[in-house]
């Protein structure tokens, strides 16, 4: 049924690290919703989510999101529970619940509760009643066992209660869709949209504006694996090291390597986030009884008993930005009893990142293998996402498109405004994934 034009349509871009709304209410234009109070960040809202215990609230546990979340962390960290890049197991059938203080909370509860503020902190501009709800999706889902069809009945128990009609859109097609508006005459154009949990890209012909259906997909591919695994890359060389990965433990008369499963989760901020439970600590601190250097093991202890991940993934953050303007940049850390100062190359993260790269590197071609579409038949691309201004990863386009064809802009933003556009499609099915 085509909508008219007095439709409200609600594009959401639920990030990994970021979540963007879009609003457009007829016509080819949308405008991005903004977040107001002390804390906000105009319309870009972290992907977090911030408990702690408080009698006076029902069920005893209280709770932020976004901006406001991280200040509530930062005032009271060792009082309470920070948990951000969530989305990152959606599609895991791994993740069962999120020990909470004394609640288990499954994904699409923190979602629910993850909306709930969302909609608060946007005082009163993302009304959902009669909208159109269009919500992006990775093409691929982060995880080795990232399962699709649990990531989506977990979505759509997390906006049951959000929208009367909600659809999913691939994240690259919203950004497609925002770039197209840019646009004049007819063009074959890749979008690549790097998230913090996957990257994604898509090839879609783009008419002349006058002309219906204006954009037309013609594939879409992806890969798990974009910002946060960029970041765990560095935790590995830099940090992890102090923390006893590959040293020993004694087990009766033996000398054995300490797991790797206790490092794996660290190195991964869904996981680090949600490690500072009982059991965990539990093993922890015997693993710790038994290490040849259990002052490392230590370390690692303190970092998660002390809700130390938010400063240290901040601290590999900025080094990370740092990097893809200068060749070289300095990593600082304290806290824990860990204390780092490292000089780092960019040629030296480029190695670390190197085998990562290359996987994204084969799922640019494979998308240009399914459109069939050659890469001098491309005639514009688009990058958009944080990781997109990393040099190794703009160096993948270059190589195989020239400079003069990348473009690149609303780096946190394009893809809700797409999806927002592509709300008022009058054949919204041609887009849902």
């Amino acid at each position: 049924m085509p909508i008219t034009a007095a439709s409200r349509a609600i594009g959401l871009d639920f990030g990994t690290t970021n979540t963007v709304a879009a609003l457009s209410q007829g016509g080819e234009s949308a405008e991005l919703l903004a977040f107001t109070g002390e804390h906000a960040a105009g319309s870009v809202f972290r992907s977090a989510l911030c408990f702690w215990q408080d009698d006076d609230v029902r069920g005893g546990l209280a709770h932020e999101a976004g901006p406001w979340a991280i200040a509530e962390y930062l005032d009271y960290p060792l009082g309470s529970r920070f948990i951000q890049s969530f989305k990152s197991v959606a599609a895991s059938p791994l993740f069962e619940t999120a020990s909470v203080f004394n609640k288990r909370l499954r994904f699409e509860e923190l979602g629910q509760l993850f909306l709930e503020r969302l909609t608060a902190h946007a005082g009163g501009t993302l009304d959902t009643k009669g909208a159109r709800i269009v919500v992006g999706r990775p093409v691929n889902y982060a995880g080795a066992r990232a399962d699709a069809a649990l990531a989506r009945e977990r979505y759509d128990r997390m906006f049951a209660d959000f929208g009367a009609e909600v659809h999913y859109v691939y994240e690259p097609l919203g950004a497609a869709f925002s770039f197209a508006s840019r646009l004049t005459r007819p063009t074959t154009l890749l979008v690549a949209d790097f998230g913090g949990g996957t990257s994604d890209f898509s090839v879609v012909r783009v008419a002349e504006p006058d002309v219906r259906p204006r954009c037309v997909p013609l594939s879409s591919t992806g890969v798990g694996i974009a910002g946060d695994r960029f970041d765990s890359r560095i935790v590995e060389r830099l940090v992890l090291p102090l923390l006893g990965k590959g040293s020993n433990y004694r087990s009766f008369d033996k000398i054995l390597e300490i797991p790797g499963g206790y490092f794996a989760d660290f190195s991964d901020w869904s996981k680090l986030a949600l490690m500072r439970n009982r059991r965990t600590l539990d093993e922890l601190a015997k693993l710790k009884r038994n290490a040849v250097d259990p002052d490392a093991i230590g370390r690692m202890i303190a970092i998660v008993e002390n809700e130390l991940g938010y400063s240290l993934y901040d601290a590999v953050g900025q080094l990370k930005r740092a990097l893809s303007t200068e060749e070289q940049a300095g990593f600082r850390f304290t806290g824990g009893g860990l204390e780092i100062e490292a000089e780092v190359r960019r040629a030296d993260f480029e190695s670390w990142i190197a085998a990562d790269i290359a996987r994204i590197e084969a799922s640019v071609d494979q998308a240009l293998v399914q459109a069939g579409t050659a890469p001098d038949q491309i005639d514009r691309v688009f990058l958009t996402g944080g990781s997109s201004l990393i040099p190794a990863i703009r160096a993948i386009f270059v190589r195989r498109f020239g400079e003069d064809r990348i473009g690149g802009g609303g780096e946190l933003t394009s893809i809700a405004h797409g999806l927002a556009l592509i709300g008022q499609s009058e054949n919204i099915a041609d887009w849902s994934a």
